[in-house]
């Protein structure tokens, strides 16, 4: 018996079951298991590599995703993964490595030109290859049954569950599991999606050939006191960006051209300006960036997040943490629905809201380019709207009526329906972020005890965006699904959202 998981027999072949099977061991799939342990559900993941990723790949996790970490109370053991790189959050620019200069960070500003603290978390650069792991690790002591080496071979699904086929690597067999529901966090390629006859929509390859150098060098004497997490070389032999990966050893070197047998050796050297004698290769990759994104983000009871969803160009580094937020919406619904809280038809509002979110990072990805000294294009959000997960919803789990347009090519969270509730310290180490999660919080501006007969958590916000008498319901993922002074409208408002 594998830990977390029922077996029984039936035909003498085993037959697993659980709530939900997350298939896939990436990013987003971990961390799909681990919020569905967040909300108590029974999760098993499978995985067909035997490790997590062995590429660096994703590096930068927006303040969105720390805040969801956070949640999770993983955000400080990301952070010590992520040690590496805690000095690493500037751009640099030059002809080589040794002429690169550090450019001037941004930061976000009110509408009276004042610094403002957009979230409790700060972001964070950690490499996919050391961030994986400290997730597989996470989910295995949340009790979820994580198993690497076991490939989703077939699957159906009828009206009360998913039947998946599965294949032990290990051990040559092959069994059976049963789950109410899946999700799958399978990849780009998807072979749910495609098994379920999902096509993809978007602007397809949105650039030329790309290659990834991923090398080893000790370059820490060269780079001390102009740290970068992303460097724009400008030598007419290879322009291209260099991305750190641990701020000394490794790095990653991006060009244009899809051209893999070339001397990498000496072209780096040249654009390093160093003649770095240690400088190994380790993984030459070509690349093309796309923008797709699935038609749809559900189909009976099998849900996508992830790249098996969409997939977008790495410009404004919003895969991973889009995924990441896919995984945050769908985690608390799905474990409502098991937990009989709400209706099936809640778990519609997870393609109404996820799919359209999906579309806006996709298309804001695709419309950048890799050029750190470009002039910002007004007409693109704010990248603090992206940061901090800033998209509106134009339909879901919220209340209906009229909603005020959040503004995206500016940084002005107001506490609008269908948006993340803006971030505010409430006490010391207390944000407006902490308030729900697992489950739903009210925001008052009044007594909280006009607000008491609700059920919820009600917490007192002095908030510039909150006039008197006003307050807030949030959802589980930090989302107001309500605004308004009626003090017995929240409940109501809940339990009509909850029937779906």
């Amino acid at each position: 018996m594998v830990a977390g998981c029922t077996t029984y027999i039936v035909n003498v072949q085993s037959t697993r079951e659980c709530q939900v099977l997350v298939v896939g061991g990436g990013l987003v799939g971990l961390t799909t298991a681990l919020v569905l342990r967040h909300h108590g559900v029974d999760v098993t993941l499978v995985e067909k590599r035997a490790t997590t990723s062995p590429q660096p790949k994703a590096r930068r996790f927006h303040v969105r995703s720390m805040e969801i970490f956070r949640e999770l109370g993983l955000a400080e053991t990301v952070r010590e993964a992520a040690r590496d790189l805690a000095e690493h959050d500037r751009m640099a620019v030059g002809r080589t490595l040794v002429e690169a200069r550090q450019l001037p960070l941004r930061h976000p500003t009110g509408s009276a030109g004042e610094p403002i603290e957009i979230s409790p978390e700060l972001p964070c650069l950690v490499a996919q290859d050391v961030l994986e792991p400290v997730l597989r690790q996470a989910a295995q002591d949340a009790g979820a049954c994580v198993r690497f080496r076991t490939e989703l071979t077939s699957f159906a699904q009828d009206a009360d569950g998913v039947r998946a086929e599965l294949h032990d690597h290990r051990t040559g067999r092959s069994s059976q599991l049963r789950a109410s529901f899946a999700v799958a966090a399978d990849g780009a390629r998807s072979p749910v999606r495609s098994a379920l006859g999902i096509d993809r929509s978007g602007r397809g390859a949105v650039g030329g050939p790309n290659v990834n150098v991923y090398f080893h060098a000790d370059l820490s004497d060269v780079v001390r006191g102009r740290e970068f997490n992303l460097c724009q070389l400008e030598h007419p032999a290879a322009p291209g960006a260099l991305a750190s990966v641990d701020g000394r050893f490794r790095w990653v070197f991006m060009a244009s051209g899809g051209e893999v047998e070339r001397d990498w050796p000496a072209l780096l050297r040249t654009v390093l300006g160093v003649p770095a004698p240690d400088l190994e290769v380790r993984s030459v990759l070509p690349w093309r960036p796309e923008m797709l994104v699935a038609d749809r983000y559900s189909d009976g009871r099998v849900h996508l997040a992830g790249d098996a969803a969409h997939v977008m160009p790495p410009f404004a580094a919003l895969g991973a943490n889009t995924g990441i937020a896919d995984a945050h919406n769908l985690g608390w619904k799905l474990a409502a629905v098991l937990s009989g809280e709400a209706a099936p038809a809640l778990l519609d509002s997870y393609d109404a809201e996820r799919r359209p979110a999906g579309w806006f990072a996709a298309d804001q990805s695709s419309r950048r380019q890799l050029d750190v000294t470009a002039e910002p294009d007004p007409t693109l959000a704010d990248p603090f709207v992206l940061a901090a997960g800033g998209y509106q919803y134009p339909a879901g789990a919220f209340a209906d009526g009229p909603v005020e347009v959040e503004p995206v090519t500016e940084f002005a969270p107001a506490g609008r329906i269908a948006t993340r509730i803006p971030h505010r310290w409430l006490d010391p180490g207390l944000s407006t972020l902490d308030i729900a999660g697992p489950g739903w919080a009210l925001a008052v501006s009044d007594d909280p005890r006009r607000w008491a007969a609700n059920d919820l958590p009600v917490h007192r916000l002095d908030a510039d965006f909150l006039a008197p008498g006003e307050a807030l319901l949030i959802r589980p993922d930090d989302v107001i699904a309500w605004r308004g002074t009626d003090p017995t409208a929240p409940a109501e408002v809940r339990e009509k959202l909850l029937a779906g």
